[in-house]
């Protein structure tokens, strides 16, 4: 009973994780395609950055 409860207590942790990775992946894909513009290309890309390590951090 308790390898049920600490298997679901792991299933769960996972899942946060990549729930999060799901959600910053394609940001930092975009953020990466966006840099390539001269201009304002690596100022967006920080800002896409930015967020997406703030999602990292968010303990689902």
């Amino acid at each position: 009973m308790m390898k049920l409860v600490i298997l679901a207590m792991v299933a769960m942790y996972l899942s946060g994780c990549v729930l999060t990775k799901i959600i910053t992946v394609p940001l930092r894909v975009t953020g990466a395609a966006i840099s390539i513009i001269p201009v304002a290309g690596n100022t967006a890309d920080e800002a896409i950055d930015k967020v997406a390590d703030t999602i990292d951090k968010v303990p689902i």
